[in-house]
Protein backbone atom coordinates (compact mmCIF):
# COMPACT_ATOMS: atom_id res chain seq x y z
CA UNK A 1 0.00 0.00 0.00
CA UNK A 2 1.43 3.33 -1.10
CA UNK A 3 1.78 5.71 1.87
CA UNK A 4 1.08 8.64 -0.47
CA UNK A 5 -2.37 7.22 -1.23
CA UNK A 6 -3.14 6.91 2.49
CA UNK A 7 -1.88 10.43 3.19
CA UNK A 8 -3.92 11.75 0.27
CA UNK A 9 -7.05 10.01 1.55
CA UNK A 10 -6.52 11.60 4.96
CA UNK A 11 -6.51 14.99 3.17
CA UNK A 12 -9.72 14.10 1.26
CA UNK A 13 -7.83 14.11 -2.05
CA UNK A 14 -10.23 12.67 -4.66
CA UNK A 15 -7.42 11.19 -6.78
CA UNK A 16 -5.99 9.31 -3.80
CA UNK A 17 -9.45 8.12 -2.84
CA UNK A 18 -10.05 6.86 -6.37
CA UNK A 19 -6.72 5.00 -6.37
CA UNK A 20 -7.55 3.32 -3.06
CA UNK A 21 -11.06 2.49 -4.24
CA UNK A 22 -9.75 0.91 -7.45
CA UNK A 23 -7.11 -1.03 -5.52
CA UNK A 24 -9.60 -2.49 -3.04
CA UNK A 25 -12.62 -2.79 -5.36
CA UNK A 26 -12.15 -6.39 -6.59
CA UNK A 27 -11.90 -7.82 -3.06
CA UNK A 28 -14.72 -5.66 -1.70
CA UNK A 29 -16.97 -6.59 -4.62
CA UNK A 30 -16.23 -10.29 -4.00
CA UNK A 31 -17.05 -9.83 -0.31
CA UNK A 32 -20.39 -8.15 -1.01
CA UNK A 33 -21.25 -10.67 -3.73
CA UNK A 34 -21.42 -13.28 -0.97
CA UNK A 35 -24.31 -11.35 0.59
CA UNK A 36 -26.22 -10.09 -2.43
CA UNK A 37 -27.07 -11.47 -5.86
CA UNK A 38 -28.24 -8.15 -7.29
CA UNK A 39 -25.40 -6.01 -8.68
CA UNK A 40 -27.14 -2.85 -7.47
CA UNK A 41 -27.09 -4.13 -3.89
CA UNK A 42 -23.48 -5.30 -4.23
CA UNK A 43 -22.37 -1.90 -5.50
CA UNK A 44 -24.43 -0.08 -2.89
CA UNK A 45 -22.74 -2.07 -0.11
CA UNK A 46 -19.26 -1.54 -1.60
CA UNK A 47 -19.83 2.17 -2.12
CA UNK A 48 -21.41 2.71 1.31
CA UNK A 49 -18.51 0.86 2.90
CA UNK A 50 -15.81 2.70 1.00
CA UNK A 51 -17.50 6.01 1.79
CA UNK A 52 -17.24 5.08 5.48
CA UNK A 53 -13.59 4.17 4.93
CA UNK A 54 -12.90 7.62 3.45
CA UNK A 55 -14.90 9.45 6.12
CA UNK A 56 -13.18 7.59 8.96
CA UNK A 57 -9.69 7.10 7.51
CA UNK A 58 -8.24 9.19 10.32
CA UNK A 59 -9.36 6.44 12.74
CA UNK A 60 -7.23 3.82 10.99
CA UNK A 61 -4.27 2.81 13.15
CA UNK A 62 -1.44 1.09 11.23
CA UNK A 63 -0.17 -0.39 14.51
CA UNK A 64 -3.37 -2.48 14.72
CA UNK A 65 -3.12 -4.03 11.26
CA UNK A 66 -3.23 -3.51 7.53
CA UNK A 67 -5.41 -0.85 5.95
CA UNK A 68 -6.97 -3.50 3.72
CA UNK A 69 -8.19 -5.51 6.73
CA UNK A 70 -9.63 -2.40 8.36
CA UNK A 71 -11.38 -1.41 5.11
CA UNK A 72 -12.63 -4.99 4.59
CA UNK A 73 -14.24 -4.98 8.03
CA UNK A 74 -15.76 -1.55 7.37
CA UNK A 75 -17.25 -2.68 4.05
CA UNK A 76 -18.54 -5.91 5.62
CA UNK A 77 -20.30 -3.84 8.31
CA UNK A 78 -21.80 -1.63 5.59
CA UNK A 79 -23.12 -4.76 3.85
CA UNK A 80 -24.62 -6.00 7.12
CA UNK A 81 -26.24 -2.62 7.66
CA UNK A 82 -27.76 -2.82 4.19
CA UNK A 83 -29.01 -6.33 4.99
CA UNK A 84 -30.64 -5.07 8.20
CA UNK A 85 -32.18 -2.15 6.32
CA UNK A 86 -33.55 -4.41 3.57
CA UNK A 87 -34.41 -7.37 5.75
CA UNK A 88 -37.94 -8.59 5.41
CA UNK A 89 -39.53 -9.72 8.61
CA UNK A 90 -39.81 -13.47 8.70
CA UNK A 91 -43.22 -14.81 9.54
CA UNK A 92 -41.94 -18.32 10.16
CA UNK A 93 -40.02 -18.65 13.40
CA UNK A 94 -38.60 -21.94 14.65
CA UNK A 95 -37.72 -22.71 18.20
CA UNK A 96 -34.24 -23.87 19.10
CA UNK A 97 -35.28 -27.52 19.42
CA UNK A 98 -35.86 -27.89 15.68
CA UNK A 99 -32.29 -28.83 14.91
CA UNK A 100 -28.76 -27.75 15.56
CA UNK A 101 -26.41 -26.31 12.98
CA UNK A 102 -24.19 -28.95 11.44
CA UNK A 103 -20.54 -28.01 11.11
CA UNK A 104 -20.13 -29.48 7.60
CA UNK A 105 -19.40 -26.63 5.21
CA UNK A 106 -21.13 -27.22 1.85
CA UNK A 107 -18.69 -24.84 0.14
CA UNK A 108 -15.38 -26.34 1.27
CA UNK A 109 -14.62 -28.11 -2.03
CA UNK A 110 -15.87 -25.36 -4.36
CA UNK A 111 -14.19 -22.54 -6.25
CA UNK A 112 -15.37 -18.96 -5.71
CA UNK A 113 -17.18 -18.74 -9.04
CA UNK A 114 -19.19 -21.83 -8.06
CA UNK A 115 -19.85 -20.49 -4.56
CA UNK A 116 -21.31 -17.29 -6.04
CA UNK A 117 -23.46 -19.33 -8.41
CA UNK A 118 -24.89 -21.49 -5.64
CA UNK A 119 -25.39 -18.54 -3.27
CA UNK A 120 -27.46 -16.83 -5.97
CA UNK A 121 -29.86 -19.80 -5.90
CA UNK A 122 -30.68 -19.26 -2.22
CA UNK A 123 -33.31 -16.86 -0.85
CA UNK A 124 -31.83 -13.57 0.39
CA UNK A 125 -32.06 -14.16 4.16
CA UNK A 126 -30.71 -17.70 3.82
CA UNK A 127 -27.83 -16.40 1.68
CA UNK A 128 -26.92 -13.77 4.32
CA UNK A 129 -26.83 -16.30 7.14
CA UNK A 130 -25.02 -18.90 5.03
CA UNK A 131 -22.35 -16.40 3.93
CA UNK A 132 -21.74 -15.14 7.45
CA UNK A 133 -21.53 -18.63 8.92
CA UNK A 134 -19.66 -20.62 6.28
CA UNK A 135 -17.65 -17.97 4.41
CA UNK A 136 -17.00 -15.32 7.06
CA UNK A 137 -16.71 -17.72 10.02
CA UNK A 138 -19.15 -16.02 12.38
CA UNK A 139 -20.78 -18.08 15.12
CA UNK A 140 -24.55 -18.38 15.35
CA UNK A 141 -24.62 -16.01 18.33
CA UNK A 142 -22.54 -13.44 16.42
CA UNK A 143 -24.92 -13.68 13.45
CA UNK A 144 -27.87 -13.16 15.79
CA UNK A 145 -26.32 -9.89 16.94
CA UNK A 146 -25.11 -8.77 13.50
CA UNK A 147 -28.38 -9.05 11.62
CA UNK A 148 -30.82 -8.89 14.53
CA UNK A 149 -32.42 -12.27 13.90
CA UNK A 150 -33.51 -14.82 16.49
CA UNK A 151 -31.16 -17.73 17.11
CA UNK A 152 -33.76 -20.30 16.06
CA UNK A 153 -34.25 -18.45 12.79
CA UNK A 154 -30.49 -18.39 12.12
CA UNK A 155 -30.35 -22.14 12.73
CA UNK A 156 -33.35 -22.64 10.46
CA UNK A 157 -31.62 -20.68 7.67
CA UNK A 158 -28.46 -22.77 8.05
CA UNK A 159 -30.54 -25.93 7.81
CA UNK A 160 -32.44 -24.48 4.83
CA UNK A 161 -29.12 -23.64 3.16
CA UNK A 162 -27.80 -27.18 3.59
CA UNK A 163 -31.10 -28.76 2.50
CA UNK A 164 -31.40 -26.63 -0.65
CA UNK A 165 -27.73 -27.00 -1.56
CA UNK A 166 -27.88 -30.78 -1.10
CA UNK A 167 -30.74 -30.94 -3.63
CA UNK A 168 -28.95 -28.56 -6.01
CA UNK A 169 -25.68 -30.52 -5.75
CA UNK A 170 -27.51 -33.82 -6.36
CA UNK A 171 -29.29 -32.39 -9.42
CA UNK A 172 -26.01 -30.98 -10.73
CA UNK A 173 -24.25 -34.30 -10.15
CA UNK A 174 -27.06 -36.24 -11.90
CA UNK A 175 -26.94 -33.85 -14.86
CA UNK A 176 -23.19 -34.35 -15.18
CA UNK A 177 -23.59 -38.15 -15.08
CA UNK A 178 -26.23 -37.99 -17.83
CA UNK A 179 -24.04 -35.75 -19.99
CA UNK A 180 -20.90 -37.83 -19.49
Amino acid sequence: MDKNILDGCKKNDPQSQEKLYRQFYPAMFALCKCFFSDNHDILTAVNNGMLKVFRNIHQYDPAKGELFNWAYTTVRHAALTLIRDKKTKLTFELNENNGDAVINNPFKQLEWKDIYYYLDLLPANTRYVCSLYYLEGFSIKEIVNLIEMKEGTVKWHLNECRTRLKIIFEQHSARNRNIG
